[in-house]
This record gives C-alpha cells, sequence and structure tokens, in this order.
C-alpha cells in the first residue's frame, strides 16, 4: 500500500520543525518572564523545561496516552479475532504488528500512539467491539494502522504539548498581573511589557488551539481514506462511523489532552452545529460523504 505512506516524510518534517517552534516559543516566553519580573533564572528554567517536555514528547507519549485512558495490554490469547485482524492488516499494510490495548469502557472508540511504526499501539474499547462486526472493525483497525503509517501520531501529541503548554503559561501570567508582581515601572517599559504580555496570553491559547484543530481534522479524512484503500471496503469504516456516532456517549476517563487520538471525539457529541466548530473531529457525516464519494 504505497498510498499509505504518502503523508510519512512529511508529517516526520512538521514533528521536528513543530518541536523546534516549541523550543523557540517556550524560550522566548522564559525571556519575556524573566525581563518582566527581573530574573534571568527564569529563563534558564523554561530552557530546561522545554528540553525536558521535547523529549518526554518523542520518547514517552504513548504510555501518557495509555496510563491517561486506562488502557490495558491484551495478548493474542485475550481476543484472538481482534488480533488476527491487526496482525493480517499490518502485514498487508506493510507494518509491525503493533501492541493491543483494550479500554474497559462501554463507549464505542479507538486510537493510536507511539513514536514510530516499530513502538506503535493500537488501543480500543470493549464498547467498540461489541457494536462492530468484523467488516466494521477492519475499517477501524485500518483507519488506526493508517495513523501509525502516516507517522502522524507523534506530529498531534507534540501539537497538544505546544497547545497545553502555552494555554498554561498564559493562565500563570494573567494570575501573576491579577495578584500582582513583576516590573511595573514606565521608566523599564513595564507599562507596555505588561499590555504585550496580556495580549500575548489572549491570544496564544486561541491560536494554539486552532493550529491543534486544523491538524487533527485533516489527518482524520486522510486515515479514513488510507484506511478504506487498505480493506478496500471502504463501506466497512463507513458503517463503523455510523455506529459508533449513533452510541456515541463520554467515555469513563475522557481528556482534553488526548481527545484528538480517538477516532471519535471522547466526550458527548450529542449536541451539533456549535460543538462541531470546536471538536477536533470533523462531522461524522462529512467523513461517511467522503468514504463514499456521495
Amino acid at each position: 500500500m504505497a498510498t499509505l505512506y504518502t503523508q510519512q516524510s512529511k508529517n516526520v518534517s512538521r514533528t521536528w520543525l513543530l518541536m523546534a517552534v516549541f523550543l523557540v516559543v517556550v524560550i522566548g516566553i522564559g525571556f519575556f518572564f524573566a525581563q518582566y519580573y527581573g530574573n534571568p533564572n527564569i529563563l534558564y528554567f523554561f530552557v530546561a523545561f522545554a528540553l525536558i517536555m521535547n523529549v518526554t514528547s518523542y520518547w514517552y507519549s504513548d504510555k501518557i496516552a495509555l496510563s491517561m485512558n486506562h488502557a490495558k495490554q491484551i495478548e493474542e490469547k485475550d481476543n484472538q479475532e481482534l488480533w488476527h485482524i491487526v496482525e493480517n492488516l499490518s502485514i498487508t499494510a506493510g507494518l509491525p504488528m503493533p501492541r493491543l490495548y483494550v479500554i474497559d469502557d462501554p463507549a464505542p472508540n479507538a486510537f493510536a500512539t507511539g513514536r514510530n511504526k516499530e513502538h506503535a499501539v493500537v488501543c480500543v474499547t470493549s464498547g467498540i467491539l461489541q457494536i462492530l462486526d468484523k467488516n466494521e472493525l477492519e475499517g477501524v483497525i485500518a483507519h488506526e494502522l493508517s495513523h501509525i503509517g502516516n507517522r502522524d501520531i507523534l506530529l498531534s501529541t507534540v501539537v497538544v504539548v505546544l497547545a497545553g503548554f502555552i494555554s498554561i503559561v498564559a493562565n500563570i501570567f494573567l494570575r501573576s498581573m491579577i495578584f500582582g508582581g513583576g516590573r511595573r515601572d514606565n521608566e523599564n517599559g513595564g507599562g507596555i511589557m505588561m499590555l504585550v504580555g496580556i495580549i500575548l496570553s489572549i491570544l496564544a491559547p486561541i491560536v494554539a488551539v486552532l493550529i491543534q484543530l486544523a491538524i487533527s481534522r485533516k489527518r482524520e479524512f486522510l486515515a479514513d481514506t488510507d484506511g478504506a484503500l487498505l480493506t478496500r471496503y471502504p463501506e466497512g469504516l463507513a458503517n463503523a462511523l455510523i455506529k459508533i456516532d449513533k452510541a456515541s456517549r463520554p467515555m469513563k476517563y475522557a481528556n482534553e489532552a488526548t481527545a484528538h487520538l480517538f477516532i471519535a471525539n471522547p466526550f458527548s457529541t450529542k449536541s451539533k452545529k456549535i460543538s462541531n466548530l470546536f471538536s477536533t473531529h470533523p462531522p461524522v457525516e462529512e467523513r461517511v460523504k467522503a468514504l463514499l464519494n456521495k
């Protein structure tokens, strides 16, 4: 499946670029804080933190995602049908067999994670195993294997780390201004720096979220397409998405930090229209339409 890897090189480049941007942004924020509070040690802390976060996001993102969602690893004897579906599709896609995890949750969902194809994970909920037939489950697994083949899981993880950190820093800065602190004398440009800080604190989280939404939505359409090409049966994934949408319910351990990883929004999606504008997932109707070329 050559088409499975059309986005691989681009996503690898984007991942390194985002990690570099993350480093620059964090150091820039650290420099601003150091100047605002007149303490150079703040900058050193931010530099160290940026390096640690880059290393952590690359090497341990899969473990963090699995732990946050209370996933448990399974072997072939635990679910032979699921194991053989993943094994056969992995061979077809030219990918190593990923580790398999299951989340004990009635909400139907699935996700893939890992820094590369040699250290990949496919995780499904007990709910999705109950409502999907074999063809539909194959469609979902093919979708997740496409994420692995295209190397966009790491890309999404780095985006989340960046977005989450910026949001946290913006919140800390706003709180610090409310409770006082920092150099605010006009002689040192404190008033101007405060104004710049307020503007950045408001805009930075919004921009970070928009970047996350744009990347997440695009990659879902790409994974749908590649997954359908892998199984040669787009109706399987289309029917699976419809079933998952109809059975939609919040997951027990749904988390904003990992929500974009799942094939469907792990939060309640019953309220459409407005919520779709801020969802990391495109509407199911659009995904089904694209799969069936309607």
